[in-house]
């Protein structure tokens, strides 16, 4: 008799060494399923990364990173290549990447074997994203786990998944014994003392305050006691904000003098650690601040080890805690948790009832008896047989980052130093003889804006601060801009001529439309005000970009009267040069086509938006059109030339083509998007940001995949290898604008998505340069929670 074959189950996941409690619920569930399946299971997992350079080991066969969605298109083709019999994927928003977690919706569309879906965590309220990236996450699976009735009740009247489809198996818990406490309290030199115990990654809804604040009462009843607080802080906390709620606690600690009752153990434990840290705690305490938590893996443990619990009243808790498993407190009430921690220690027998009815309770959620459960799904004869959809890629798609390069700022980190950004380079190489501008470093400004906008990372944020710092410091208390500054960091004196002060006014703009932190809107409000008077003494481009930077402004201050009248003069000027220069075969506002075109199509866009204006949308519109007959041929976009610029009636010059016009005709046509709804322009969008990538006149990629850097110009013979500020800093912008493009073409429907988009254009690529191989809400410091369960 022919032995059968093993069931092979891919695990969607986080996975360890990473410090994420889904991580630790996975790999405590293939342990468990395997015991359970008795030799006829073999687990392969697909492991999520953020941002970390972890060394997975097996069963760990592929890697997605968060938020490169081409990642997870390869994984999806992967998965069908392996011959799986089943995906189990552990869901929290949080894990993976676009709104909602969508990226992992690509992947599942396209896989062939049946998927069953754990949910780690479901939204009552959630927002129009999440709403619609669950949508789909619970059409794409075969059957949908939850852990709780409410999750049940919850998938039934928000999302109308109901049924067969959905199945109720509880978050496992160690088989650990009932234990006295005190045989354990000599591995912490605690013994004598009464011990209370919070564990888990730190973040500020843990409410870790309220049980401090706690603490004076229960000592005064309970001198012995002495309360743990285990774990670190939740790994993304720590990237944004570092460990300023630990050293808040820390001071609450000092101010209300229990220092010699209080330890903070500040460090990710281990499974055998973490059950020795249970058993020897008398009490454990979740005195979290937020209802709206559906599963608790800290809590079951602690259940399920038969604590005396006490905890503020979050869905996990309710259920776990109810017919006298536990003793639930109001939120944020410390002297509510006192008294009931109190009453616990007074009295033995209320302890000991609580803690057998808790213990009893958690011997039907072992991690044995869960594994078997998973498993009896995993093992099912007859699994359905699921059919990929074939189909072209949709609008989303194919604007999106699975045909671009995933983001890199190592470029233009080697560009910066402590002062700011330098204007040039020969090669990667920094130019330090030509300084820095004012020009470059307002437009990084700009694109960390987005970049952080994007991708929230400590990183992005000390890059715009630097950078920030400079074009301030460039501000005159007079309110005019200096704009270049020599190696030494002494001002240029008699500087040429520019459009600093337009750069900035848009780079203050763009900062306070979207402050990474409203502590810098007070700032740079000020240094925007201090100059706005100033915008009517510029040259056509320069009260562009002011236009860019005032309509940004009134996107937080919509009501500012005076922002209004200078933003509609600087519009009126340009109509009117416009109106004044053009004809009917030139609709230009003057007599030539030179640096940075689009901008003035992108301005009186933003200022029709901003302004509700028509004549200003109608020169926009007109422009854009005259640009696009200019420099689209259908197939790709040939920019004008620098070396002769293109003057009406003359020979259009070809070359030397700059990276900044791909950017500003990119920016445009978004823009131009926003303020008419033509899908065409998103389509235009696409070819013109695939110029960096080869899709121009030479058909050679002008952004270098190895350097991460972007070539200065596309010239007759090739690329010009200095790879400077503007030029990485106009891809940049460009593929963070393609990106973010992809946020709102969701709402774009069509029959066919090519339609709209067309095929994305295949660059030729040379050699050198081909790269290596309804009220809604959004998910809070409650999903960092669900992540470290």
């Amino acid at each position: 008799m022919a032995r059968r074959a093993k069931k092979r189950v891919v695990f969607i996941s986080s996975f360890l060494p990473r410090k994420c409690g889904i991580a630790t619920f996975t790999t405590d569930l293939i342990a468990n399923a395997s015991s359970a399946a008795k030799g006829e299971f073999e687990p392969l997992v697909v492991a999520m990364r953020s941002g970390d350079d972890l060394k997975y080991k097996d069963p760990v066969k592929f890697e997605i990173r968060q938020d490169v969605k081409s990642d997870y298109i390869c994984a999806a083709d992967y998965i069908n290549f392996s011959h799986v019999d089943l995906v189990s994927v552990q869901h929290e928003f949080g894990l993976f990447g676009g709104d909602g977690g969508a990226y992992l919706n690509l992947l599942l569309k396209r896989l062939k074997a049946p998927i069953v879906t754990t949910l780690h965590t479901i939204l009552d309220e959630p927002e129009e994203s999440y709403y619609k990236s669950m949508m789909d996450l619970c059409e794409a699976s075969y059957k949908v786990v939850t852990m709780n009735e409410r999750g049940v009740t919850m998938l039934r009247d928000v999302y109308g998944v109901s049924g067969k489809k959905v199945d109720l198996i509880a978050h496992g818990i160690p088989d650990l014994p009932f234990v006295d406490s005190n045989y354990y309290k000599h591995k912490f030199k605690m013994e004598g003392r009464r011990t209370i115990l919070t564990f888990g990654l730190l973040n500020e809804n843990k409410g870790i305050e309220v049980m401090l604040k706690a603490m004076p009462r229960i000592i005064e009843a309970e001198p012995s006691v002495v309360y743990i607080v285990l774990g670190m802080t939740h790994p993304t906390v720590l990237k944004q904000d570092g460990e300023s709620y630990r050293f808040r606690l820390q001071q609450l600690v000092k101010e209300l003098g229990i220092e010699q009752h209080v330890i903070f153990h500040n460090r990710f434990v281990d499974d055998k650690e973490l059950h020795n840290f249970l058993c020897a705690a008398d009490v454990y305490v979740t005195p979290y601040l937020s209802r709206n938590q559906l599963t608790s893996g800290t809590l079951s443990f602690a259940v399920g080890t038969g604590k005396a619990v006490v905890s503020t009243p979050y869905w996990a808790a309710e259920e776990l805690l109810a017919n006298g498993r536990g003793k639930l407190v109001g939120l944020g009430d410390s002297k509510g948790t006192a008294e009931a921690i109190v009453g616990l220690l007074k009295n033995d027998r209320q302890f000991y009832s609580l803690r057998r009815r808790a213990y009893d309770y958690g011997r039907s959620r072992t991690w044995p008896k869960i594994g078997q459960a998973y498993w009896k799904l995993f093992g099912a004869k007859h699994l359905p047989v699921r059919i990929a959809k074939k189909q072209p890629l949709s609008v989303a798609e194919t604007i999106s980052n699975i045909e671009v390069p995933e983001l890199s700022l190592e470029h233009l980190k080697k560009l910066t130093d402590d002062t700011g950004l330098y204007q040039h380079a020969k090669f990667t190489i920094p130019n330090r003889e030509q300084g820095y501008c004012t020009d470059d470093n307002a437009r990084a400004v700009i694109a960390m804006v987005e970049c952080y906008a994007q991708h929230p990372k400590r990183e992005v944020l000390g890059l715009f601060e630097r950078y920030l710092s400079f074009i301030m410091y460039a501000q005159n208390k007079d309110g005019s801009i200096r704009n270049f500054m020599n190696f030494d960091r002494t001002w240029l004196k008699n500087e040429p001529a520019n459009d600093a002060f337009g750069r900035v006014l848009w780079a203050l703009g763009s900062v306070m439309a979207r402050p990474p932190s409203p502590a810098y809107l007070s700032i740079v409000k000020d240094c925007f005000d201090r100059s706005v008077g100033l915008v009517a003494r510029q040259y056509p481009r320069g009260m562009a970009y002011s236009i860019l930077g005032m309509s940004d402004y009134l996107k937080q201050f919509p009501g500012a009267s005076d922002i209004k009248r200078q933003l509609e003069l600087a519009a009126d000027g340009l109509v009117q040069q416009y109106e004044e220069n053009r004809e009917d075969d030139w609709q230009w506002f003057e007599d030539r086509l030179t640096y940075d075109n689009a901008v003035l199509s992108h301005a009186l866009f933003a200022a029709s938006q901003a302004l509700d204006n028509e004549k200003y949308l109608d020169a926009a519109k007109s422009m854009c059109d005259f640009l696009l007959a200019d420099s689209f041929n259908g197939e790709h976009f040939s920019f004008v030339g620098c070396n002769g610029w293109y003057v009406r009636g003359q020979a259009r010059a070809p070359f030397d083509q700059q990276p900044i016009e791909a950017a500003s005709m990119v920016m445009m046509l978004r823009a131009g998007y926003d303020a008419t709804g033509d899908k065409q322009l998103l389509k235009l969008q696409r070819k013109a940001f695939d110029w960096f990538l080869g899709a121009n006149d030479l058909g050679v990629a002008v952004y270098d995949f190895r350097t991460k850097g972007c070539n200065d110009a596309l010239m007759r013979g090739g690329v010009n290898i200095n790879q400077g500020a503007e030029s990485i800093l106009s891809f940049l912008q460009s593929l963070l604008a393609i990106i973010e493009t992809y946020s709102i073409i969701h709402e774009v429907n069509a029959t066919d998505p090519f339609d709209i988009v067309g095929e994305v254009a295949r660059p030729a690529v040379p050699i050198e340069n081909v790269p290596d191989k309804k009220k809604r809400r959004k998910p809070g410091s409650e999903t960092l929670d669900l992540l470290e369960k």
